[in-house]
């Protein structure tokens, strides 16, 4: 006994279910020039920095993780940075 009235079963498959697939992603949001000098210039100046400094002078948390990647900066600690790269003297 055949069951009736059930798409599917003792069908062939007809359907084709298109995907759309995005050739061109999305690119992470890139760092604001500024952003990153006034980062990099507090740190150079009190030579370590807090998050919470950073983003008093309006630099968004989730640069830290791109500057650290970048070798501009260098995580010490739970919310803690400094220069990577000292100026020399």
């Amino acid at each position: 006994m055949s069951p009736v009235g059930l798409a599917g079963l003792d069908e062939a498959e007809k359907y084709e279910f298109a995907i759309a697939l995005r050739r061109d992603a999305p690119q992470p949001h890139q760092m604001r020039k500024r952003d990153r000098d006034r980062a990099v210039a507090l740190a150079r100046e009190r030579g370590e920095v807090r998050t919470r400094d950073l983003s008093d002078i309006g630099v968004p948390r989730c640069y830290l993780t791109r500057m650290c990647d970048e070798g501009l900066l260098i995580k010490v600690g739970y919310g803690r940075y400094r220069v990577a790269k000292p100026e020399a003297a």
